[in-house]
C-alpha cells in the first residue's frame, strides 16, 4: 500500500465530489449542505493532499504502521464524518454518536500526523530522494 498514492487519490476525488456539490448548490440556490461542502475540500482534498505529498516528499516517513494507521484512521473518520454531518443539517441528527467517534478519529489521525512529521524533521530536515 502505497500511504502517498493512496492520499493523493483520495484527495482528487473529494476535490471532484466537493466541487460538485457546490455546483449542485448553486444551480438550486440550496446552500444548507455548505458545511458539507467545506469539510470535503479542506478535509477530503486539501488535507488528503497534503498528506499525500508530504509522504512524497518523505518517503520514509510512509514506512511502518504508524503511517497505515494515519492513513485508515484519517479514510474512516473522513468517510464517516460526511453523511452524518449530512443528515444533522438534514434536520436528522440520528448518527450523532458516530459523528462524534469520526471527529475523534480524524483529531486522532492528525495526532499522529504530527509525530510522523515531528519524527520525519527531526531526523534531518530535509527530505529524502525518492
Amino acid at each position: 500500500m502505497s500511504v502517498s498514492n493512496n492520499f493523493l487519490r483520495l484527495g482528487v476525488l473529494s476535490a471532484l465530489v466537493g466541487m460538485s456539490l457546490g455546483v449542485w448548490m448553486g444551480a438550486n440556490q440550496d446552500f444548507v449542505l455548505r458545511p458539507v461542502h467545506a469539510h470535503i475540500n479542506l478535509i477530503g482534498f486539501a488535507s488528503m493532499m497534503l498528506f499525500g505529498l508530504f509522504y512524497r516528499s518523505f518517503p520514509a516517513s510512509a514506512q511502518g504502521w504508524l503511517p497505515r494507521a494515519h492513513f485508515v484512521l484519517s479514510v474512516l473518520g473522513f468517510l464517516i464524518l460526511m453523511p452524518c454531518l449530512t443528515l444533522m443539517l438534514l434536520g436528522r441528527p440520528v448518527f450523532m454518536p458516530a459523528m462524534i467517534a469520526s471527529e475523534i478519529m480524524l483529531v486522532s489521525s492528525m495526532l499522529m500526523f504530527v509525530v510522523i512529521v515531528f519524527m520525519a524533521t527531526l531526523k534531518n530536515g530535509e527530505p529524502t530522494a525518492a
